[in-house]
């Protein structure tokens, strides 16, 4: 029986180890392949090749698999998000039909980093694109909050050791901001919301260390319908509800209607 893959959409080298890094680590413990795709090192071309050598390094001691999209091709440096991702797109299908992964995990088209959202709208893009065959999309929130969380993974400390280590291959980015703080806090925080925000307010907490919240989508007959409320467990692909969320998923951002925080 093949491998079972798991394609990971990074709008940034890090975002690997930031967005959902102990749900690919649970997939990887069992069994599936995680092929981390960076889909941007930057704008600048005299940056790409150290962070590109940084986003191996981790990706190595993740246990992913590494693959970049061609940085030459305007993906990465393409001022107007429409185009940029109308060449995502084209590229993600390639890449699918290279990896024929049953699981891509990326970040929400609500993500507020305009960056984020690209990626999060070319995923479903993609998705829609390919129809039925399409496979099970998990998204992840990092800058917004998730507004339909259905997924949550349970993880230990020695777990988050495991992903600060990996994160802490990206030297360079943790001297500017040491998202190790933000990995570890967010997780923490998780433990308390997610069953809550999971499960239903007055829910039961969890013993757990840390959590990690996604919201499961499938995209069948035109329709994205959401995943049930549940724990990440050994029934990684479990069947989805009957909530339609199309409109939610496609509807303009925030960030798309007002704009995002101006660098001061």
């Amino acid at each position: 029986m093949p491998q079972p893959v798991a394609l990971h959409l990074a709008p940034h080298a890090d975002d690997e180890l930031i967005g959902a890094p102990a749900t690919l680590f649970a997939l990887r413990d069992r069994g599936w392949r995680i092929v981390n795709l960076a889909c941007s090192l930057g704008r600048l071309p005299e940056h790409r090749e150290h962070r590109a050598h940084q986003a191996a390094e981790a990706c190595r001691r993740a246990g992913f698999e590494f693959r970049v999209l061609d940085q030459s091709s305007g993906i990465a440096t393409q001022a107007d998000l429409t185009q940029r991702e109308t060449l995502l797109v084209d590229a993600l299908l390639a890449v699918f039909h290279q990896e024929e992964p049953v699981l891509v995990v990326a970040p929400s088209p609500h993500d507020r980093h305009p960056h984020h959202e690209a990626v999060g709208r070319s995923a479903l893009a993609l998705c829609e694109r390919l129809g039925d065959t399409a496979p099970r999309l998990w998204l992840w929130g990092l800058w917004g909050d998730l507004p339909l969380p259905t997924l949550a993974t349970a993880f230990t400390t020695k777990r988050l050791k495991q992903i600060l280590r990996a994160l802490e291959a990206y030297s360079t980015e943790l001297k500017r901001n040491d998202y190790r703080r933000l990995v570890r806090g967010r997780a923490s925080a998780n433990a308390i919301l997610a069953p809550e925000r999971v499960f239903g307010f007055g829910s039961k907490g969890t013993s757990a260390d840390f959590v990690e919240v996604l919201s499961e989508v499938e995209f069948t007959r035109g329709r994205w319908l959401l995943g049930q409320p549940r724990w990440l467990t050994d029934q990684v692909l479990a069947p989805v509800g009957t909530t339609d969320v199309s409109d939610l998923l496609r509807e303009a951002s925030l960030t798309t209607r007002f704009g995002g925080p101006r660098a001061s």
